[in-house]
């Protein structure tokens, strides 16, 4: 919401495609302030699979209370976008640079006017967009385990490493895999959620917390960030440190295709709603079938604790709600505005309107998919939980992007 950054993370970032939305999510977080690495270029990407011109942006209707969050959002960007490899090979970094050497002054109530003055748009692809949504979860949790918190939240496990070249094939990316060399020097893959839960990292001195509901986890681990509040109070937020390696396996979608949910919330008898809340609610009254569930995603988050006020995404800027979006590097440039033109699906929240790319997520792969943050607590949980809309997507591009692209 949601590439193991590694976006999301990255996004990362395992989200995917649950249910409507958990069907997604992400925030693999990184440190602020850290160097974001650059992304290696998939193919296709957004060069290969086609651009064409969209409309002006100023006849696409800004809002001014949305046009000042995108604003504020793409300056916080800026020092990224202007010395990051673009790996959806549309732009250059010194494209940028007169968009953000104007934005840090740019009056607040003209935000409609700078994004008219200094952007083009661009469809890639067909530009039909799918968005799902991604939040920050609250579970309970404490630091030191007690009768009641007994589900261990792992820090990442220093044997868990890339394979040095040669020990294993590389990945479609060109990037090592993950895993960890055995006892006999070769190397292997790493243990997936059933060895994990079964107990091959206990007493490693791992445990950062332990929470009271594994399903709860789970589904903080979708989003790749967190907090745990303890009885008393006192709170651990968690922020994503890295994955063992595994492919992302949507829940919601095994459980689609077996009948358990249904598409919306009034689903047939004898299905769950098709939302993050109608799976937790299947795993809890089916706590047998639902263990057996999640295990069908061998993906595992490990976790950080957190310290600093704001929550960062794969770009390595604070995010935030209904502006973040998380996207696919390799079709979109982090840090670029997007507009989107849609409803909430059964979520019932309009996505109409900028936004801008600074995550990424595990699930979130193609041209045109997108998940949308929310922020934290029980509003944002609902609307997370059951978006899954579909829609119209535009990229917004520095004047001048196209014509060179194009070569003219």
């Amino acid at each position: 919401m949601a590439v193991w950054r590694a976006r999301r993370a990255g996004k990362l970032a395992w989200l995917a495609v649950l249910a409507p939305a958990f069907l997604s999510g992400c925030i693999p977080l990184i440190p602020q302030g850290a160097p974001v690495p650059p992304v290696p270029p998939t193919a296709p990407n957004a060069a290969l699979v086609g651009t064409r011109p969209g409309p002006t942006p100023a006849g696409l209707g800004f809002s001014d209370t949305n046009a000042r969050a995108a604003l504020a959002a793409f300056v916080t960007s800026c020092p990224r976008l202007t010395r990051r490899t673009d790996a959806s090979g549309l732009t250059r970094p010194e494209d940028w640079t007169p968009a953000c050497a104007a934005a840090a002054g740019w009056p607040p109530e003209d935000a409609r006017g700078f994004f008219s003055r200094y952007f083009e748009t661009a469809t890639v692809a067909r530009g039909e967009a799918l968005v799902t949504g991604y939040y920050e979860p609250e579970i309970a949790g404490v630091r030191v385990r007690q009768p009641g918190f007994d589900v261990p939240v792992y820090a990442m496990p220093p044997d868990l490493v890339r394979a040095r070249p040669g020990d294993a094939p590389p990945q479609p990316d060109g990037s090592q895999p993950l895993g960890r060399y055995d006892e006999t020097g070769r190397f292997a893959p790493y243990f997936d959620r059933t060895a994990i839960e079964n107990g091959a990292l206990a007493g490693r001195g791992l445990e950062i917390g332990w929470v009271a509901d594994r399903a709860e986890l789970f589904f903080l681990q979708v989003q790749g960030s967190g907090r745990l509040r303890a009885p008393d109070g006192t709170v651990v937020r968690l922020g994503f440190a890295g994955q063992n390696g595994y492919p992302y396996t949507g829940i919601g979608s095994v459980m689609r295709a077996q009948g358990l949910i249904g598409s919306g919330p009034n689903a047939k008898s004898g299905q769950y709603p098709g939302s993050m809340q109608g799976i937790l609610r299947y795993i809890h009254e089916h706590p047998v079938e639902g263990s057996a569930l999640m295990r069908q995603n061998q993906s595992f988050v490990f976790f950080r604790e957190r310290t600093g006020p704001d929550t960062v995404g794969a770009l390595g800027v604070p995010i935030a709600p209904r502006t973040t979006l998380a996207a696919d590097p390799a079709f979109v440039p982090l840090g670029a505005p997007v507009w989107l033109q849609g409803d909430g699906g059964i979520s019932g929240k309009n996505i109409s309107g900028l936004w801008v790319a600074q995550d990424t997520g595990g699930a979130i792969k193609g041209p045109n998919r997108f998940d949308s943050f929310w922020g934290a607590g029980a509003e944002a949980r609902t609307i997370a939980g059951g978006m899954r809309a579909q829609g119209q997507a535009l990229i917004l591009l520095p004047k001048g992007t196209l014509a060179r692209l194009n070569g003219q």
